[in-house]
C-alpha cells in the first residue's frame, strides 16, 4: 500500500457541514475516522453530491440491502480494493449476510450459493470484465428484477468500482 497521496483532512479543509458529516459517517461505519470520508470531504461540494448519489444507490435504493451488499464486496474482491471490503464486510454483516457468504463472496466458484446470489454474483463478474452483459445473463438477471433495479444494479458496479480506482490512486488509507 502506498503512502496517501492526498491526506486525510480536518476541521479546517474540510470545513464544518463536512467535518461534521464525516464524523457522523465514521461512527456510523464503526470507526473513529473514516479515511474515505475526511479525504474525499476535502473536495467540499463534490463530496456532498457524492454522499447523496452514494446514499441513493446504498440506502435508498429499490435493490435488497443484502443484495446490495453482495455486489460491493464482489465489486470490490474483484478490483482489489481491501479498504471497500473491510468497510462493507461490516455493512454486509448488518444487512443479513452471513459470515460464510461474506468470506465466499472473495471465492471465485460460484457453485454452492442460492440461484439469485449465483446470477448476481455472476452478472457482476461479467460487467466488471466486459463493461456489458451477454443476452443469456441479461435474461437470467431479468428474471428476478425489474427495470428500474437492473438500471440501479449497473450504476452501484461501476460506482463502486470507480471509488475502488479512486482510492488505490489517492492512496486512501485503511481504517482503524
Amino acid at each position: 500500500m502506498r503512502p496517501p497521496r492526498v491526506r486525510p483532512g480536518r476541521l479546517r479543509q474540510l470545513g464544518l457541514v463536512n467535518h461534521l458529516l464525516a464524523k457522523v459517517l465514521s461512527r456510523g461505519a464503526g470507526v473513529r475516522e473514516a479515511h474515505l470520508f475526511t479525504t474525499l470531504g476535502r473536495n467540499r461540494s463534490l463530496f456532498r453530491f457524492w454522499l447523496a448519489y452514494s446514499g441513493a444507490l446504498m440506502l435508498g435504493g429499490r435493490l435488497p440491502r443484502r443484495e446490495t451488499e453482495l455486489v460491493i464486496l464482489r465489486v470490490a474482491h474483484r478490483c482489489d480494493s481491501d479498504y471497500e471490503r473491510r468497510h462493507h464486510l461490516r455493512l454486509g454483516r448488518r444487512a443479513g449476510l452471513t459470515e460464510a457468504e461474506l468470506e465466499r463472496t472473495a471465492v471465485d466458484d460460484l457453485s454452492g450459493w442460492k440461484p439469485f446470489d449465483a446470477v448476481l454474483l455472476e452478472a457482476t463478474d461479467l460487467l466488471l470484465a466486459t463493461d456489458d452483459l451477454d443476452d443469456a445473463t441479461w435474461r437470467r438477471v431479468r428474471s428476478y428484477w425489474d427495470e428500474r433495479q437492473v438500471i440501479e444494479f449497473c450504476l452501484l458496479v461501476g460506482q463502486y468500482r470507480g471509488l475502488a480506482a479512486t482510492i488505490r490512486v489517492l492512496g486512501i488509507a485503511p481504517d482503524r
